[in-house]
């Protein structure tokens, strides 16, 4: 009777503990959903802010996931450049406390932008801007790095405007000025385009025609000869600034222009994805080019039918000259071509020259400034780079090679070699100049320069060329179907 009477209590007791901690969770459970849930009742405002708070957190959470393997590296060159504007004085790019902002937009170039009542006075290369609230100095010009060409390039500086005794505007503009320097390296179409009218193009064409070229070390020569491109930029006149006695009024300014690559646009980083293809059509409208693209002409007895090959020629005295020239013009000829030879130098017109290029599908020079040319060759021609002898592979891969694709054009390279070059004729077959090029890469620029750039000549093999000619033929459209 005992046990079974325990039996039967021990359940009674478990019900009450049961029915006792059912009871308990159901005040607990009451007072989380009130305590969760009082703000939807009492305060959608409050409920929104939560919301909010929840939702900013984990954006910035997906933020952080979405750095990957590029966040250390990310934050290192962050770290980087917060130093170097620590070591400057300046503050980091885009902080909200400048007005300008002027930061770096490459390796090569720094830009400084304003907004606001701008009073440029020229002669002084200043700039007062009333948002201002410190004073900012660059030089406008593409190779930041070379002391050299920025020794010939004059500073400028930004200001803050003065409350009390403010220079009166002479002139009122609605345009944004763009001051920019042709002091440095110009002179060299290599430099003329990568340094001063490829970077003018990437920071002029957003406004559409509505900025004013200021020119700051200004050589008249130079404008003129490619004024016809400034033409094409601006609607405006070019002003020889460091000579204006004007004090001239502006809403916006730029001082100095935006680098991206050698002779090249890169259209991820414009605005509107304007690329090397767009500078080339505008240069095609500046100078009344006529080719888009290297398609023969539809008459079969048209001389155009016939693929034209253009030698850059260059005189002995200046180094990198074909010292057989003819014999290539005519090996070129037998092969079907119209070969055309052309020199161009300082005092060449530039747009009758730029119509030559176009009218050419192929076209032929020794490592130099003449290729730089290759800007006005229509789409689908070729452009055919011989390196002098000397290890130079990787400067004609950087001025030329790599340049070609934003243009469209297609490329070779023909490489000379020991029995090619006028320098085995300077030097001992022993001597490093001839065994050992890197030894004389290692003594620095100048020696390089002067010793396979200036010194020498070259003579191509015409079997080794005549190949590289006959696979520059099977990349045009020319007599395809004949």
């Amino acid at each position: 009777m005992k046990t079974r009477s325990s039996a039967r209590g021990e359940p009674r007791r478990l019900g009450n503990v049961a029915l006792l901690a059912l009871m308990l969770c159901s005040v607990v459970a009451l007072s989380f959903i009130r305590g969760r849930f009082a703000p939807i009742v009492t305060s959608a405002g409050d409920a929104i802010k939560s919301e909010d708070e929840a939702v900013a957190a984990v954006s910035k959470e997906a933020v952080n996931i979405d750095a990957g393997e590029g966040a250390d590296e990310t934050a290192a060159e962050a770290a980087a450049v917060e130093e170097k504007d620590k070591e400057e004085g300046q503050p980091k790019p885009g902080a909200a406390s400048a007005k300008p902002v002027c930061y770096e937009t490459s390796r090569r170039s720094d830009t400084c932008e304003a907004a606001g009542d701008v009073r440029l006075m020229g002669n002084s290369q200043t700039v007062y801007v009333d948002t201002l609230d410190r004073e900012w100095k660059t030089k406008p010009y593409c190779r930041k790095h070379d002391t050299f060409a920025l020794s010939h390039v004059k500073e400028w500086i930004l200001k803050p405007l003065p409350s009390g005794a403010a220079p009166q505007c002479t002139v009122n503009r609605s345009a944004t000025a763009f001051v920019l320097s042709t002091g440095g390296f110009t002179g060299n179409p290599f430099h003329d385009y990568t340094d001063v009218l490829i970077p003018a193009f990437i920071t002029a064409h957003p406004f559409g025609g509505e900025v004013q070229f200021l020119v700051s070390s200004y050589k008249s020569w130079w404008v003129n000869r490619y004024i016809q491109i400034f033409q094409q930029m601006s609607r405006h006149e070019v002003v020889d600034i460091d000579a204006d006695d004007e004090v001239r009024c502006y809403r916006n300014v730029v001082v100095g222009p935006t680098f991206h690559r050698e002779l090249g646009v890169d259209a991820s980083k414009t605005p509107s994805g304007y690329s090397t293809a767009d500078f080339r059509k505008m240069l095609r409208d500046a100078f009344g080019l006529e080719r888009a693209t290297a398609t023969p002409s539809g008459d079969q007895w048209d001389i155009r039918r016939r693929p034209r090959l253009l030698i850059i020629s260059r005189r002995p005295s200046r180094g990198r000259a074909f010292m057989n020239e003819r014999a290539m013009a005519d090996m070129a000829a037998s092969l079907g071509f119209d070969v055309r030879v052309g020199e161009p130098d300082a005092s060449t017109d530039t747009a009758k020259f730029a119509r030559l290029v176009n009218s050419c599908d192929v076209m032929v020079g020794v490592h130099g400034a003449g290729l730089t040319n290759m800007v006005f060759l229509p789409a689908g021609a070729v452009v055919v780079q011989v390196v002098p002898y000397g290890r130079l592979e990787w400067l004609a891969r950087n001025t030329f090679a790599e340049p070609s694709a934003g243009m469209e054009v297609h490329y070779l390279e023909y490489a000379v070699q020991l029995d090619e070059t006028t320098l085995s004729e300077q030097y001992p077959s022993d001597h490093p100049v001839l065994r050992d090029p890197m030894a004389i890469h290692k003594q620095g620029w100048n020696a390089l320069k002067t010793t396979y750039l200036d010194k020498q000549n070259v003579r191509p093999h015409l079997g080794r060329l005549k190949n590289t000619f006959l696979q520059a033929l099977k990349m045009l459209p020319h007599g395809r179907d004949d």
